[in-house]
């Protein structure tokens, strides 16, 4: 497998297994989930096992997540990155609107830089990219802000290769966060520019939204049992293994899937196992 450390931006090392925070929040990102206390446990517990990445955003709730990881985590360890984004408004549940005008973009990660109690974000990335806003104008933004000392490394949620190669043209891009995992290769072209180019690639729904647990096809279903694991586990661990720049980070609200997520981190797939979940897309 590839090292378990990835240096962000080539500077900033993080743990590839992190933890992503919709699990944090109600259905569809939206209100509260469970009780504040429980969540910043599950947040402590993870950070004591060894998570160094925390990825969330200012929409989660909204605001919610980031006010339960400033909670449960502030001060912030030295190793600690708490990776965050702006660029949409909520009006409900799974409903997200694209707001990428300056002053839209300014004002959500300065209240961003409140909310987590920081002077500095570590990572910010721009939700989606505002189609009725000039790319121009909305990464010239977030460089304003890196040159500010407000941010630190500037990634991108939701791309095209495309979109990337005329991003990289403008700013550096540090990440980008996409969906990937063992049924979806979608993003394989962005995955390819990513590895060329030393970024983070953080892929959200890395269990495919649950399905790869609920509907696990035979080859997971071998993989597991052979490892002793679970259909989750070996979605991890196939992430880890397939490349050097995927950066997984999994949300959950519940402690004990917290572990077996953060258990995957051990499973060592041989060739042959890689070659049949390399088969699956």
């Amino acid at each position: 497998m590839a090292d378990t450390v990835f240096l962000l931006g080539g500077d900033l090392p993080v743990g590839r297994l992190g933890l992503g925070t919709g699990g944090l929040v109600g259905p569809g990102f939206w209100g509260p989930r469970g009780g504040r206390a429980q969540a910043r446990a599950l947040l402590r517990t993870a950070v004591e096992r060894g998570v160094t990445l925390v990825d969330t955003a200012d929409n989660y709730g909204p605001e919610l997540a980031e006010e339960l990881i400033a909670e449960a985590l502030h001060p912030y360890g030295e190793h600690l990155v708490v990776a965050t984004k702006g660029g949409v408004v909520r009006t409900g549940p799974d409903r997200w609107h694209a707001a990428g005008r300056p002053e839209q973009l300014r004002a959500m990660c300065e209240a961003s830089l409140r909310r987590l109690r920081v002077e500095r974000i570590g990572l910010y990335q721009l939700h989606r990219f505002d189609p009725a806003v000039p790319m121009a104008e909305q990464l010239g933004t977030l460089a304003e802000l890196r040159a500010e000392g407000k941010i630190r490394h500037i990634g991108l949620d939701t791309v095209t290769a495309q979109q990337l190669r005329q991003a990289r043209e403008s700013v550096p891009v540090a990440s980008v966060q996409n969906p990937y995992n063992l049924l979806d290769r979608s993003s394989a072209e962005v995955l390819g520019l990513c590895e060329a180019h030393g970024i983070a690639f953080l892929p959200y729904h890395p269990l495919g939204s649950g399905a790869l647990t609920r509907e696990s096809a035979a080859a997971v279903t071998a993989v597991a049992a052979a490892h002793g694991a679970g259909p989750g586990q070996v979605a991890l661990a196939w992430l880890l293994h397939h490349s050097r720049v995927l950066c997984p980070t999994p949300g959950t609200g519940s402690s004990a899937h917290l572990t077996e997520n953060l258990d995957a981190a051990a499973l060592r797939l041989t060739a042959r196992e890689m070659a049949l979940l390399d088969a699956l897309a």
